[in-house]
């Protein structure tokens, strides 16, 4: 996947509420009828969410899962690994974070720190961050292969939306939590971030663990397209499989 992501033109809207509602209750009807049809057949799904700091990831993982069955649905939320997981390879903590078959595993950030934040702050050396997509392709190659279904979004926004989102933030005593000085930090290596970004994009992109890039300056725009693209994935998946769709009807999501 060859993007660059400050091109985007970030003017995709969903602004009716209506519409908004009624898109995104069809879509998530529609990924739980899926996930019944992973459950029978034991078929495991991996989502992992990385993007810029406020992108709405979190607002994107808690609208794919509001209709889901919570016991089959397993979401990871990642942050620096800790003192005994460094004694490990990077990849050691993420395999026994994975869902069984028949199972939905989210990760909130994912694998690829290794050659984003990692990279960036010279967490990992070059030799080593360099190595890792080759790594992390193997790593997704042979969950695939093994009845995984995977797919991993990026969202993205601009560097302007984000300073009004940490400016809201740190305003709102509701929502101060979710602003750190580290969030300030990064914003400062917005540029890096995106060349590694983009180097990621390209090199670790595939037909079975495919990238999107989604808009995220609209908040509804952004979670209706990540749960369109999601049930899309899995239908795709699925087919190639010669397993039989569900009847979304059945589930009021025609």
């Amino acid at each position: 996947m060859d993007i660059k992501l400050e091109k985007l033109k970030q003017d995709k809207q969903l602004t009716d509420k209506k519409q908004y509602k009624e898109a995104l209750e069809k879509y998530q009807r529609r990924l739980l009828a899926l996930q019944q049809t992973l459950f029978h057949e034991k078929i495991g799904l991996i989502i992992a969410f990385e993007g810029m700091d406020a992108a709405g990831k979190g607002g994107a993982i808690k609208r794919m899962n509001e209709q889901l069955d919570p016991r089959g649905v397993l979401v990871h939320p990642i942050s620096a690994p800790q003192p005994h997981e460094l004694r490990y390879h990077y990849l050691q903590r993420f395999w026994r974070k994975l869902p069984q078959h028949g199972q939905i595993g989210i990760f909130d950030r994912s694998w690829y720190g290794r050659v984003l934040v990692e990279r960036i702050e010279g967490y990992a050396v070059d030799r080593e961050w360099k190595r890792a997509y080759d790594e992390i392709n193997a790593f997704e190659k042979s969950l695939t292969d093994e009845r995984y279904i995977m797919m991993k979004f990026w969202v993205q926004i601009s560097k302007e939306e984000q300073l009004r989102r940490f400016e809201e933030r740190q305003q709102n005593p509701l929502k101060r939590w979710k602003i750190t000085d580290e969030d300030w930090r990064n914003r400062k290596k917005w540029s890096k971030y995106v060349e590694a970004a983009e180097e990621m994009l390209q090199k670790t992109d595939s037909t079975h663990a495919p990238w999107y890039v989604i808009e995220g300056n609209d908040k509804k725009y952004t979670r209706v397209e990540v749960l369109k693209r999601a049930v899309t994935q899995i239908e795709k998946s699925l087919s190639q499989m010669e397993i039989q769709l569900p009847e979304y009807a059945l589930f009021g999501a025609k």
